[in-house]
């Protein structure tokens, strides 16, 4: 009598004897624990304390430097400032990234040329862009000089010494170096639209600004949330260009949580009073990314 062999199901795998797959995560959790998580919980500790960076001793003030913060005319005007910085970034950024995918989205010959042009800036180090921008901004700088030269003395101004232009300057810098970011992850988004729907579209007479409100804009969700997220949490972050370009100043009339939170550590020594800024930007930045994320993907959702 012929035995015919047990055979598997397909499909099935004998997992007796194997290891969890978990455990494969198990060195970068613990790094990941030993330089991150450790040091953000003693971080927090310190908020609660009036530790000045350096001696051994320091004294629990529990929720002192917080009221303290909400005392202070200088964490508030940075709140403030940082939030304005955010959402211009955030509307202007994105708004001009769109107008330039829009516009290399065609059929010109130098598309790919002012592709990787106006990509370009992304690329360079932020605190490079700054350093270049605070001296074309400068009162003698190459803007004024261009000002001059076609005949707008008028607009002639101390760009980033203007308590009332500084922090727009800030914007405009930010926006000239990653609106083309920006226009990257639209352009993607505008490649990857089937062409039937351009065509179907342009069969039942829709004019270029009807067709992308009502049929392309909704498709493009997906890179709406991905650049507003970004943008939105970068601006709140934000530190190089600023200390770069105006070191917060003049006065205090840009500076925002970051560079407050570096003033404070480094050349005040309040250490405790610091670390509850950056617990109060933590929060933010938690705050705005989860909530701009829930609604973004509604949206999305509704799109699709």
């Amino acid at each position: 009598m012929t035995t015919i062999p047990n055979r598997r199901k397909p499909g099935r795998q004998v997992r007796s004897g194997t290891t969890p797959p978990w455990w494969f995560a198990a060195p970068a959790m613990l790094l990941f624990a030993f330089v991150v998580l450790i040091p953000s919980a003693r971080g927090v500790y310190y908020a609660f304390t009036d530790w000045d960076g350096l001696s051994p001793d320091f004294s629990w003030v529990g929720l002192g430097n917080f009221s303290d913060m909400l005392d202070d005319p200088d964490a508030r005007q940075a709140i403030w400032h940082t939030l304005v910085i955010a959402v211009a970034i955030t509307i202007i950024q994105n708004g001009f990234g769109l107008l330039l995918a829009l516009g290399v989205n065609t059929m010109i010959k130098s598309r790919n040329v002012l592709r990787v042009l106006l990509f370009a800036p992304a690329v360079v180090t932020p605190i490079v862009t700054a350093y270049l921008w605070r001296n074309l901004l400068g009162p003698d700088g190459a803007v004024n000089s261009l000002l001059g030269a076609v005949g707008l003395d008028s607009w002639q101004q101390d760009w980033l010494g203007d308590p009332q232009l500084a922090l727009w300057s800030i914007v405009g810098v930010i926006v000239w170096q990653f609106g083309g970011y920006s226009m990257v992850i639209f352009l993607a988004g505008l490649q990857s639209v089937p062409k039937e729907i351009y065509e179907a579209a342009a069969i039942d007479g829709t004019g270029p600004v009807r067709r992308f409100w009502s049929v392309i804009r909704p498709l493009l969700a997906p890179a709406f949330t991905i650049n507003l997220m970004l943008s939105i949490i970068g601006g709140i972050k934000l530190f190089d260009q600023v200390y770069a370009l105006t070191g917060g100043g003049p006065g205090h009339a840009t500076d925002t949580i970051s560079t407050l939170i570096y003033k404070d550590a480094f050349t005040l020594g309040e250490f405790g009073y610091s670390i509850a800024l950056a617990v109060v930007l933590t929060i933010i930045v938690a705050v705005a990314s989860t909530s701009q994320y829930f609604v973004l993907a509604r949206n999305e959702r509704a799109a699709s």
